[in-house]
């Protein structure tokens, strides 16, 4: 079986051997914008939207005068930026999603996705993983992506992904845990999708105030470290290198590198999938950083794509 595993990477036309690549996203060259063609016009939303969710995919935008988005919508993402009135034609995509509205609170609108297709890699060598997906992610303990779910996803994270650190505390224990399904929508609104069935979503439901801080790009192995606290209970404080920064009204310990950080608390949650997504308004933010690098990941299959196309990366290899 591993002799078959290695062919299969040798095969399978990635460059990068890490599913998930992690950089400083204002040194990051931007080579694909986001479009979604409403009324005959394009409206870019490469900064305007959120992705929250991967099983199943999940977006969410923001209603605006500007932004009326009908039910069902596809997403094209191309490598030049387009004019309001200009038309984007299947062959100018390198990548499109199509998705399902789900749900609407106030003026936040949440769609799933239905399908996706790039070409990033060919599709042969798209082939060869889903071949490898499907005989070594399909096990107990992992989110396995099945069929075309995998395409989404993989193109979801060809945006880079802002990784952030979550600080949660019952008042005397605590918990710190990486996020990078979240973000803010409109003035008042923050979103964070955390699994439901994690100890940190609980633990985020219940202490209902949070924290959330963007990172200097140089901790990203450390943000990979504490993927493995979603499911740990609350620890003392001495368990976690928290700096001695705390934040202006909830107090909560700041982690290593805080560029800058919001201080949440939680309106309403809702279920899909294997989500619960959590609605913040946003008591405070700061900014501690003037000139950050602050730490995103893509996927492999579009830094490939990238690689292949001659475009530079600034990578950090764990």
């Amino acid at each position: 079986m591993q002799l078959l595993q290695k062919l299969l990477n040798k095969l399978n036309g990635l460059y990068y051997k890490q599913d998930y690549l992690c950089l400083a996203k204002e040194t990051s060259e931007r080579s694909l914008f986001a479009y979604i063609v409403s009324d005959n016009h394009v409206i870019d939303i490469t900064d305007h939207h959120l992705f929250i969710g991967y099983s199943p995919l999940i977006f969410a935008f923001r209603s605006s005068r500007e932004i009326q988005l009908a039910n069902e919508l596809d997403v094209f993402f191309v490598d030049r930026e387009f004019d309001p009135n200009e038309i984007i034609k299947e062959k100018d995509a390198i990548a499109k999603l199509s998705f399902n509205k789900i749900k609407q609170l106030d003026n936040t609108q949440f769609y799933e996705g239905q399908n996706g297709d790039h070409g990033f890699i060919s599709s042969y060598h798209q082939a060869i993983l889903d071949w490898q997906n499907r005989l070594y992610n399909n096990k107990p303990g992992n989110v396995y992506l099945p069929g075309n779910l995998l395409k989404q996803v993989q193109i979801a994270y060809s945006i880079p992904r802002t990784i952030s650190l979550i600080t949660v505390s019952d008042g005397q224990l605590y918990n710190l845990f990486p996020t990078d399904l979240h973000g803010q929508i409109g003035e008042e609104l923050y979103i964070v999708s955390l699994r439901q069935r994690g100890k940190a979503a609980k633990q985020v439901e219940t202490a209902k105030k949070i924290v959330v801080s963007e990172i200097d790009s140089s901790e990203y192995k450390t943000a990979y470290s504490l993927g493995k606290n979603h499911m740990h209970e609350l620890k003392p404080k001495v368990a976690f290198s928290f700096s001695d920064k705390t934040t202006e009204q909830l107090r909560l310990p700041l982690p290593t590198s805080p560029t800058l950080y919001r201080e949440l608390e939680l309106t309403r949650f809702f279920d899909h999938g294997i989500h619960r997504i959590f609605l913040f308004g946003i008591l405070g933010k700061k900014q501690i950083q003037s000139h950050p690098s602050t730490l995103a990941h893509v996927h492999n299959v579009y830094a490939t794509w990238r690689h292949n196309k001659g475009l530079p990366g600034n990578y950090l290899f764990r």
